[in-house]
């Protein structure tokens, strides 16, 4: 099968809704509906948490960021307190996290695996600066932005998890085929997820998103997080370099001082939050 055919094969059980998924992420997106439900009660979130370990320790840190301790709290060692600190919406951001990491938890081949663990690096830095970004810069809700951060490149993720089966998919040479493929699937993959229209819309924006002025919207935020992030998407292409915002756009935008002075007051913020969510 040629890498062509191979992709056509993916996107094409993608659109007939036959996603092929890790145990794991299915176990995980279970987890994703019990808190989805506005009747579920915080012992039993409690409980849905500490049966999977990875994220009460998730969850744990978390609640210990700079970010949700401000003030001086006291620091946090339990579930309970954990999650009556962060709160569901938070809570269901670390689940979706979950789910995206598990897609790269099978796969076998050394350079795609080290693909995956880069990609996550990217994303949680961009789900970090999203949040702090939401609350200084653009003024969306920032638990919102969290959580768009962290499902932004889910798409990727996928294919990622599928190229393990297909050698050679992901190998230079291939980058507009796979550009087209990951925007399929990516809307896909997120309508599985249950990713909430206007998170979907503004990820799926994000290919060939302007930056606005002054920036105000998910978009903006995501575009920005993304060109402030320390580690670049290893499957970033040179057609999304090029729309997303320079350094020179920025500075443009948003004045360079005020935006090095937002980023400075807050590192601590974004360093703790990302340092929680790559538990």
């Amino acid at each position: 099968m040629t890498r062509l055919e191979a992709f056509g094969m993916i996107v094409a059980q993608a659109t007939r809704g036959e996603l092929v998924f890790p145990t794991s992420v299915n176990a995980a997106l279970k987890l994703q509906l019990a808190l989805a439900d506005p009747d579920c009660h915080i012992d039993h979130a409690i409980k849905l948490v500490l049966g999977e370990p990875a994220l009460a320790a998730r969850t744990v840190a978390l609640a210990n960021t700079a970010v949700f301790s401000r003030g001086g709290g006291e620091t946090i060692t339990g579930a309970r307190g954990a999650v009556m600190r962060v709160g569901y919406r938070n809570l269901y951001s670390l689940v979706a996290a979950m789910v995206v990491r598990q897609f790269g938890s099978k796969i076998a081949d050394p350079d795609l695996r080290a693909m995956a663990l880069q990609l996550w690096e990217h994303t949680a830095h961009v789900a970090a600066l999203a949040y702090v970004i939401a609350r200084r810069v653009t003024g969306v809700d920032a638990d919102t932005a969290l959580f768009a951060g962290i499902v932004h490149e889910v798409g990727g993720f996928y294919l990622l998890s599928r190229a393990d089966e297909f050698p050679g998919l992901l190998a230079a040479g291939g980058e507009q085929w796979m550009q087209s493929a990951e925007e399929v699937i990516s809307r896909e993959v997120m309508r599985r997820l249950l990713i909430p229209e206007p998170v979907a819309t503004a990820i799926e924006c994000l290919r060939d998103g302007l930056l606005s002025i002054p920036p105000d919207s998910l978009l903006d935020t995501l575009l920005l997080a993304k060109q402030l992030a320390p580690v670049a998407s290893p499957l970033q292409d040179s057609y999304l370099e090029m729309l997303t915002p320079s350094e020179s756009v920025i500075d443009f935008i948003i004045d360079n001082e005020t935006l090095k002075t937002i980023l400075a007051e807050s590192a601590d913020e974004v360093k703790s939050m990302c340092a929680a969510l790559l538990v």
